[in-house]
């Protein structure tokens, strides 16, 4: 197994494949193995241990050596973090003192001094034409210098790693595992896919490939082999067009199409021939993607096959010269001439699409008949739409209860969010509750029996994934809408960044937010200290990689929310640095240590999403005074230089209060249905587990489960959505 797989299956599933080597005494450096790994805040589960320490010395070695090199990418610690001042978070000045220093330092320098004065005549100074700000004044040497070492402490984070199965049947289940995944995959897990698929293209696949664009992924690398390409819709050949020229499979983005190689152009229009000849009604998708259709055309030449008439009319269809009326303009149709029933007859067919209408259609209801005819529609088609359906649909359904403050959040598949006003009525209460009762009872129906479950409660208040885009890669990331508690006595968030060609200037700040969502406070470059805490400095070239942190008193925060966030000042984007990440660590004042340290690390999120400002989670303080993470995952547009958290303090709270206010499905819905099925059902109190197979559900694989047992952590959570 090649080092990339083996990183995958680590960071996707924390096993540890069973490494090659003959048997051996290699219990001494296995054991040096777990003291490195704890010293990042991992460690070797019992069993994993024991089976190094049976292995011949040099491989674990080389076992070591791989794996210590991912889990440091996993938690951020592949990089070094500096800091402007030196000693942060001890004797940070205050803004206006650090700039007049900034400033009386220019005006020592014989390079700068004119320039300085010319500004000072006018009454401003540009601060980013000082040339002590912004760049780092001493070595990452110095910093190590000036800092104790880490006190260690019960509530220091420790991610067990287990034993995993021989390499290339880790390599297999990870493939089957993404591939048949039922609900639509992040970026990260898309990219990891698309490699897996390419290593088992001539071995074992999954039954069904039930989500579009990880269709899309597997197709590229069956089309390479020469294998048959699954393909039942135009829209999965235009999917298979974008994978190939390297854009953007979930069609959100447009794609600038490659010229293609004439065995390609021969395969995707053959494809486009049997999907329109077997059902010409489907002619009908183009129009939802009439203008890539038309690019793809061009590169496709279709006049030059006419042995593919079918595939010919795809075009013609993008081109407009030839009608094939959606699904949805007939639908409209009906409903602005009054025909509910009408409308309900035909979205009959497309059981996904009338779920996605539901609500339209009952608020164009006039009659109780006519709210009957769509609520029996949803109740016949209920057994024909995908788990995630389902669910998407119920969540919607518990947040249409008439409560609301007026304002309506919409987040797109990227993660880029805004508000709008919510003009629509709320549904008749009758209707949404018998809805819910045949949704809850069709996913219950389709759950497995788990035998003995355990869950812990911990992950109760985890959201369902119900799309991989609400999510981002990283460690300890968790969905869209999810809460865990927040325990410690200091809080500090870190961003790094490297940028690709051009200088890159983010700004880590952190708005703090009372129960009225109104502005309290923040820390930024602007405003390095507070009562609540203090900033490292501003960073404004990333040449080399760049590192800016908060520091956080909780027991000093004022207000009740605290809302940290990443605004590019100026330079490249998310998507277009080389890398960028985003955390947050948790320690106890007496701990000291350096300003990052790894094994204080609760979470490390990848930062690639569109905008110019990037909110991947708050902090919520309950009545009890105690601190919960509440994920967000979100991106603002922002404007194209200069975002500041003054600037964008009303759009964050509007946004933050969405999020905070709606009532996310999470891993308790489906626990509380799991349950109704189990033979037996614990709340695991950490303690030991029960010794025979059970179905474990929650944030980390307890040691000691029996090997026959079903575990569903956060890395495979999509696992419980069902089919």
């Amino acid at each position: 197994m090649s080092q990339l797989l083996e990183a995958m299956v680590l960071r996707h599933t924390h096993r540890v494949p069973v490494p090659p080597g003959p048997a051996g005494d290699g219990a001494a450096a296995a054991r040096q193995f777990d003291s490195a790994l704890m010293s990042v805040g991992f460690k070797l589960s019992a069993e994993l241990l024991e089976r190094l320490s049976g292995t011949a010395e040099e491989a674990v070695r080389e076992t070591a050596v791989r794996t210590l090199a991912t889990v440091r990418a996993m938690v951020g610690d592949h990089v070094a973090h500096n800091v402007y001042f030196v000693d942060f978070p001890r004797h940070v000045p205050d803004t206006l003192d650090f700039w007049m220093r900034c400033i009386v330092g220019a005006l020592d320098d014989h390079a700068s001094r004119e320039g300085v004065l010319a500004q000072l005549s006018t009454g401003t100074v540009d601060l980013l034409t000082l040339p002590g700000y912004g760049v780092y004044g001493h070595a990452y040497a110095e910093v190590l210098a000036a800092h104790d070492e880490l006190i260690a402490a019960a509530g220091d984070r420790l991610t067990v790693l287990h034993l995993g199965g021989a390499p290339d049947d880790e390599v297999t289940a990870l493939y089957l595992a993404l591939a048949g995944s039922a609900t639509p995959l992040g970026e990260e897990h898309l990219r990891d896919l698309g490699v897996l698929a390419g290593h088992c293209v001539a071995g074992p696949q999954p039954a069904e490939i039930p989500v579009r664009e990880n269709r899309a992924v597997v197709n590229r690398v069956r089309l390479d082999a020469g294998a048959d390409l699954l393909l039942d819709t135009v829209t999965d050949v235009l999917r298979l067009a974008c994978a190939l020229s390297g854009g953007d499979v979930t069609l959100i983005e447009p794609t600038r199409f490659r010229s293609m190689p004439r065995p390609v152009r021969r395969a995707l229009l053959a494809g486009l021939d049997a999907v329109v000849a077997a059902a010409p009604a489907k002619l009908a998708d183009v129009t939802a993607h009439r203008e890539a259709f038309k690019r793809l055309g061009e590169r496709l030449h279709p006049h030059e096959h006419p042995r593919w008439p079918h595939a010919a009319e795809v075009f013609a269809v993008a081109r407009g010269e030839r009608a094939a009326r959606s699904l949805d303009s007939l639908v409209q149709e009906l409903l602005g001439a009054g025909d509910v029933t009408g409308a309900v007859r035909l979205l009959a067919a497309a059981p996904g699409r009338l779920f996605r209408a539901l609500d339209h259609l009952l608020r164009a209801c006039r009659t109780r008949d006519e709210r009957d005819a769509v609520v029996a529609a949803v109740e016949r088609a209920a057994p024909q739409v995908s788990g995630r359906v389902l669910l998407s649909l119920r969540e919607h359904l518990q947040n249409r209860t008439g409560a609301t403050d007026g304002r309506r959040l919409f987040v797109n598949r990227l993660g880029r969010a805004w508000a709008a006003a919510d003009t629509r009525v709320p549904l008749p209460e009758p209707e949404r509750k018998r809805l819910i009762e045949a949704l809850d009872a069709e996913t219950g129906r389709r759950l497995p029996a788990p035998g003995h479950l355990l869950v812990d409660p911990a992950v109760l208040d985890v959201a369902l994934p119900l799309s991989g885009r609400a999510t981002t890669g990283g460690l300890g990331v968790l969905p869209r809408g999810s809460l865990s508690p927040v325990d410690g006595e200091l809080l500090r968030f870190f961003v790094y960044w490297k940028q690709t060609r051009k200088s890159t200037d983010f700004d880590l700040s952190a708005l703090m937010l009372d129960g009225a969502y109104r502005t309290v406070c923040w820390l930024s470059y602007t405003t390095l200290t507070q009562v609540e805490g203090e900033h490292s400095g501003d960073i404004t070239d990333a040449t080399h990689g760049a590192s800016e942190f908060i520091n956080l008193r909780l027991g000093a925060v004022r207000g009740s929310f605290i809302v940290p966030q990443v605004n590019i000042y100026d330079g490249e984007g998310f998507e277009e640095v080389e890398e960028s990440f985003f955390g947050f660590m948790l320690r106890e004042s007496e701990q000291q240590g350096m300003p990052f340290e790894a094994r204080t690390v609760r979470m490390k999120s990848e930062l690639r999403g569109p905008g110019r400002v990037a909110l991947p989670l708050a902090f919520l303080r309950d009545g009890d005074g105690r601190w919960h993470a509440k994920w967000l995952h979100l991106y603002l547009r922002g404007t194209p230089s200069a975002n500041q958290v003054e600037g964008n303090r009303v759009s964050v709270a509007t946004l933050l209060r969405g999020i905070v206010e709606r009532d996310f499905l999470t891993v308790r819905h489906l626990a509380g249905l799991l349950g109704e099925r189990a033979a037996a059902t614990t709340l695991w109190d950490g303690g030991a587990v029960p010794p025979g197979p059970v179905t474990y559900v929650g944030l980390a694989r307890p040691e000691g489960l029996h090997p026959d047992s079903v575990v569903v952590t956060p890395e495979n959570l999509r696992d419980l959505i069902p089919a």
